[in-house]
């Protein structure tokens, strides 16, 4: 039996949380880039509400913990860790590009390749391959200029899938022709993340609250963002 996990994410435009109990998968989501602090509270209560459960019968809260927007970011570490502290429950953290590389894969993608417009002319890159039906991360994570990868992605030489916004932004990323783009999972979500949490949390990835950070990748410019840093 599935274990029984909250997930938020606001780690991107997409605002969404999710929640698996008893084998059934309820979520909620909403494009609502300003929203973020007012939507996710009230959608997690009404995710508990129509599972008739209260925060106390979770065994643990995962969230998007990037990349993405700052602010984003912000809001949802924030959440996550009020929520846990107040419930006294783990939190996995997830990565933002594993999660829409999952939604891929749960289409039946094995190889994908996301990219999150990271703006200043650069773009959050993670490649993922299936295993067992999960993201696995080939290589690392990085924020890179597009034109640093081209040659990489121009070499691509099996089925590939490509995920997110930053392809949008920069659709000369995709001139490989075994490169196809899934326009369903541009954005991450809550719920594309519950293969990835249900798994996590089985393997023991789970952190106690005081251990929870974001994960900004480019973090000169995270740092300089911080109140009397800007």
């Amino acid at each position: 039996m599935s274990n029984t996990i909250l997930i938020l994410d606001t780690a991107t435009e997409n605002c969404s949380a999710a929640l698996s109990f008893q084998g059934q998968l309820f979520a909620d989501e909403a494009e609502a880039p300003r929203e973020h602090s007012q939507r996710i509270l009230p959608m997690v209560e009404s995710l508990l509400s129509q599972a008739g459960i209260t925060l106390n019968d979770i065994d643990a809260i995962a969230f998007g913990r990037g990349p993405g927007s700052f602010t984003g970011i912000r809001i949802g570490t924030a959440m996550v860790q009020g929520l846990a502290l107040g419930a006294d429950k783990p939190v996995v953290p997830l990565s933002n590009l594993a999660a829409m590389a999952q939604g891929a894969i749960n289409a039946g993608a094995s190889e994908v390749i996301a990219a999150i417009d990271a703006r200043m002319d650069e773009v959050y890159f993670g490649h993922y391959r299936a295993v067992d039906g999960l993201a696995v991360l080939v290589g690392e994570e990085v924020v890179i200029r597009p034109e640093a990868i081209q040659a990489q992605l121009d070499a691509i030489d099996v089925a590939t899938v490509a995920v997110g916004t930053g392809f949008e932004t920069y659709p000369q990323l995709l001139q490989n022709p075994l490169i196809s783009i899934n326009a369903d999972c541009r954005l991450p979500s809550a719920a594309m993340m519950m293969p990835l949490a249900q798994f996590g949390f089985a393997k023991g990835d789970a952190v106690p609250v005081e251990a929870v950070e974001p994960v900004y990748l480019r973090n000169e410019v995270a740092w300089k963002k911080l109140p009397g840093r800007e």
